[in-house]
């Protein structure tokens, strides 16, 4: 019995408090409910997301969780386009421009809108779906910035479902 306690009860009860512990402080676990993010993010696609991520390591095209003021502090799923200080033009056919550049977009399904600009304030970020049709995102809203203090962390890995498994980019 002793043999038993100490070769299989202690590793599993540290390995589940090991578990918790992360998923705790470090991951959270996000289910997809919407398919604002089709192709890239499935609905019912379950992520880890990175609680330590740093905001300001972020990069153009990065998956990142956030609350929404607009949603009533909802979490969202969306793809950074414009980081603070950032002039983002949307045109009527699809295209995004960052500082007049165009940006490559090989993720986003094409659409046909409004054009329009923002200008992301400083500590602000500017995010949009990747399934533009249908996406209710930045260009939307009625305040189309994320303010830093909301954002929750980086989208790392798809773990549900097992023919999906793997890192989301």
């Amino acid at each position: 019995m002793k043999y038993f306690i100490k070769e299989w009860v202690v590793p599993i009860a540290i390995a589940l408090v090991i578990v918790l512990f992360l998923n705790k402080f470090i991951f959270i676990l996000v289910t997809v409910p919407t398919g604002s993010m089709e192709d890239t993010i499935i609905p019912g696609d379950r992520l880890y997301v990175n609680e330590l991520f740093d905001v300001k390591d972020a990069v153009r095209g990065d998956i990142l969780v956030f609350k929404s003021e607009e949603l009533d502090n909802k979490r969202l799923v969306k793809r950074l386009i414009g980081l603070p200080g950032d002039t983002v033009e949307v045109t009527s056919n699809s295209e995004v421009y960052v500082n007049n550049e165009k940006i490559d977009e090989p993720y986003a399904v094409k659409w046909e809108g409004e054009a329009k600009t923002f200008k992301v304030p400083e500590n602000s970020y500017f995010f949009l779906g990747d399934n533009r049709p249908i996406s209710y995102d930045a260009r939307y809203w009625e305040n189309p910035y994320i303010d830093e203090s909301k954002i929750i962390g980086k989208v790392l890995f798809r773990f549900f479902p097992f023919n999906r498994v793997g890192k989301v980019e």
